[in-house]
């Protein structure tokens, strides 16, 4: 299939300078097994198009609605529109004031790498490459293996951002052709893990044990949320797992932010409860010295 494969994806990010050394093109893959209860990226959690509606900014020109194959009304998220509509994007297309947009929409892996070689001359000039996050990457293996076989014989740096939810065995060929993989620990307390995430922590613990073993340079990320995982107890057992299943084990704390509130309005979503709340800057030196005193190195790529 080549370049005609097709996959979805959020819109890529150019000129990052986070998720990896230099500047960097983050590729963000829709679909995620995981159903955090903060999510910031509520658009990539399933595998299809995704159109939003931003109702502050529409003039009501009804372009939209003399579009649309389904008969959908100006206001997207209002009654049964949402279940009428196909997601077909037609209305994005015409939208003056950009208020209906595709958040999630299908690229062919030839659209996908065109972006990346567009950026290429940045990458040789900062040591940058390319990430692959989400969303969950490892969802759409096809699509994430002919990229990363692609660019990897193209000399690109590549990075993963994983939620370490993955069948290992399926991703051996990948994973030893990337620079960096990131993988995210939510919470050691499996109970609390399915609470929070909807799924048990035994996998990603067991898949990073794995990884642990071997020659794979890994970062673990901790996504900091005060009345989540902010305590000191799981800090502490975080890095002490860390340490005794990663060689040279490096932790970035992530601290937890509200930026994704504004797409669950404009999606037709509840936006995650107030009570997840980001640690503050001394909480956060406290959280970095726990990690430090159980001999595991903190790092930041923000």
């Amino acid at each position: 299939m080549g370049r005609s494969m097709h996959g979805y994806f959020m819109e890529p990010q150019n000129y990052s300078v986070n998720d990896g050394d230099g500047i960097r093109t983050i590729i963000f893959f829709a679909g995620c097994p995981l159903n955090c209860r903060w999510c910031s990226n509520p658009e990539c959690k399933e595998d299809f198009n995704r159109i939003s509606f931003f109702s502050d900014t529409c003039i009501g020109c009804k372009r939209c609605l003399e579009i649309c194959p389904s008969g959908v009304g100006i206001d997207l998220n209002e009654g049964t529109s949402r279940e009428m509509c196909t997601s077909c994007g037609s209305c994005a297309g015409v939208c003056p004031t950009n208020s209906r947009r595709r958040l999630v929409r299908k690229y062919s892996a030839g659209e996908m790498l065109e972006v990346v070689e567009r950026q290429e001359i940045f990458f040789r000039h900062s040591n940058g490459g390319v990430t692959f996050s989400g969303g969950e990457a490892t969802m759409q293996q096809p699509m994430l293996r002919h990229l990363v076989n692609t660019l990897y014989d193209r000399a690109v740096n590549m990075a993963l951002e994983t939620s370490g939810y993955f069948e290992l065995h399926e991703m051996e060929d990948i994973f030893e052709k990337l620079d960096l993989i990131f993988v995210d620990i939510k919470h050691m307390d499996n109970k609390k893990h399915v609470y929070y995430t909807g799924k048990s922590n035994e996998k990603i613990l067991n898949n990073i044990r794995e990884l642990g073993r071997r020659n794979v340079p890994l970062v673990i990320r901790i996504p900091v949320i005060n009345g989540v995982n902010s305590d000191i107890k799981n800090i502490a057992a975080t890095a002490r797992f860390a340490r005794e299943n990663v060689r040279n084990p490096k932790i970035e704390v992530l601290p937890y932010h509200n930026f994704g509130d504004e797409k669950y309005r404009c999606l037709g979503l509840m936006k995650p409860s107030d009570e997840y709340k980001r640690p503050g800057e001394e909480e956060l030196k406290e959280i970095k010295k726990t990690i430090e005193n159980e001999g595991v190195e903190t790092v930041s790529y923000m």
